[in-house]
């Protein structure tokens, strides 16, 4: 029996992801009303209080942007989600959650499994379209057989590596918004892909409004977009790169995210600019997470009523947002610029730039792996990976963080004071994240 016969059709694993996340959904609702460790992330909970703010002002709940010095009125009609602590998403996420409050609270776990599904059926036709070569004659009767040729089969193989994928499905159930960004990134790929640069503009200013770290993707577009494969010299790579195309896409993108930026700031003032970029600039997280900068920043973290001491230079340069901005930002770019210049080698630029991005974060989750895995089974069919080398990757990836999770448990549940010790666990990540990174590359086929 081939493989085209044993495995489901898309369409069935598609029937299968939809009853997974929505079995998920309802016991979420059960488990919550009977645990004290809840199913649903804490994140959930800020979004619907954000989504109850947003609908129900009052007198010390209202927009403070400028439109509302304009028309007074609007204080009474519009609340402000920044009056919830934490919350440092757009306002757009508070309002597409406002059925939260008013139809149904599990409507976003709904709505954000819903975009998972979306994002399986893109892969799966971005697969079909621009990843996967065209079948043969041997295929063609192969289908007139079963239905399905070999491409297709394989389109529905790699894409159930998304939908199916425990990570997937459990972060989006339990609540967490990634998935939304995820349709958004998906669709501006989708768009570039098949050069309909106008439209992938516009969605990568609304994914870097929605979230700022896709503004790199921008880079590897232009490369595409000026033909930068095709370049000889600075001087042709300049032109490449700076010419009407390139300077229409990145106005077309910037506009948008100004345009939808400015719009907030309108209504919302200065709470929406803080909260959804600014804070993310300068923020401290002394917090253990998988960046090794955590330790840094503990160590140097200002202590309330504390003294004002001067700072060496040293501390300076580690309490700077700078230390983890340069050389994240600064290898993301390059590598987009490195890569970025055919256009079937985009999903592979974006997964390197985003891989880098992750790694080099100052502060970095499990959550954040997903920006990532979500090219992978675009990555997989160009890869000359042997099975050996795939289990060894796969090996280093969850063992890095088993080490530190394993660390990190003394410190969350049992009170030791092993921060040193994550410090080096959290080097290890890096180290052994770089490496398969490193091979992934090298296994690429263009």
């Amino acid at each position: 029996m081939t493989l085209t016969e044993r495995l489901p059709s898309f369409r069935t694993i598609l029937i299968i992801s939809t009853l997974l996340r929505i079995g998920l959904i309802f016991y979420s609702e059960w488990h919550d009303k009977h645990s004290v460790v809840k199913y649903t992330d804490v994140d959930y909970r800020v979004f619907s209080d954000a989504a109850r703010f947003l609908l129900h002002p009052g007198s010390s709940n209202f927009a403070k942007g400028p439109l509302t010095r304009i028309f007074p009125n609007l204080r009474n009609l519009v609340g402000d989600p920044y009056t919830r602590e934490t919350y440092r998403y757009t306002p757009l996420l508070a309002f597409f959650l406002t059925p939260n409050v008013w139809l149904y609270q599990s409507f976003g776990k709904y709505l954000f499994a819903a975009c998972d599904i979306l994002n399986g059926i893109l892969l799966y036709r971005l697969l079909l379209s621009n990843v996967l070569q065209k079948p043969k004659t041997k295929d063609t009767e192969q289908k007139q057989s079963t239905g399905r040729d070999e491409r297709e089969t394989l389109a529905t193989l790699y894409s159930a590596l998304h939908l199916l994928n425990p990570l997937v499905f459990s972060i989006s159930t339990r609540g967490s918004s990634e998935s939304v960004l995820a349709s958004l990134v998906l669709l501006t790929l989708y768009a570039a892909l098949h050069r309909r640069w106008d439209a992938a503009a516009v969605l990568l200013g609304l994914s870097t409004h929605w979230k700022i770290y896709p503004v790199i993707y921008g880079v590897a577009c232009l490369g595409v977009i000026g033909g930068a494969d095709k370049a000889r010299g600075w001087k042709g790579y300049t032109r490449a790169m700076l010419n009407a195309q390139t300077i229409r896409f990145t106005l077309l993108s910037a506009g948008t995210f100004v345009a939808l930026g400015g719009a907030c700031y309108a209504v919302w003032g200065y709470p929406f600019l803080y909260e959804s970029y600014l804070y993310h600039i300068h923020r401290l997280d002394h917090r253990h997470n998988f960046s090794p900068y955590f330790y840094l920043t503990y160590l140097t973290y200002p202590v309330p009523d504390a003294p004002i001491v001067k700072l060496n230079l040293w501390e300076r340069i580690v309490r700077s947002p700078l230390a983890s901005f340069v050389p994240q930002m600064g290898l993301a770019m390059g590598t987009g610029l490195a890569f970025g210049r055919r256009l079937k080698d985009l999903p592979f630029a974006w997964f390197v730039q985003t891989v880098i991005f992750v790694i080099f974060n100052k502060v970095c989750t499990s959550q954040y792996f997903l920006w990532y895995l979500l090219f992978l089974p675009l990555l997989i069919p160009r890869l000359s990976t042997s099975a050996m080398r795939a289990s060894i990757y796969t090996a280093v990836w969850v063992g890095t963080q088993a080490l530190w999770l394993a660390e990190a448990y003394k410190l969350e549940f049992l009170g030791q004071n092993v921060f040193f010790g994550l410090w080096i666990r959290s080097l290890v990540y890096v180290a052994g994240n770089a490496w398969v990174l490193g091979g992934i590359m090298g296994d690429y086929t263009a």
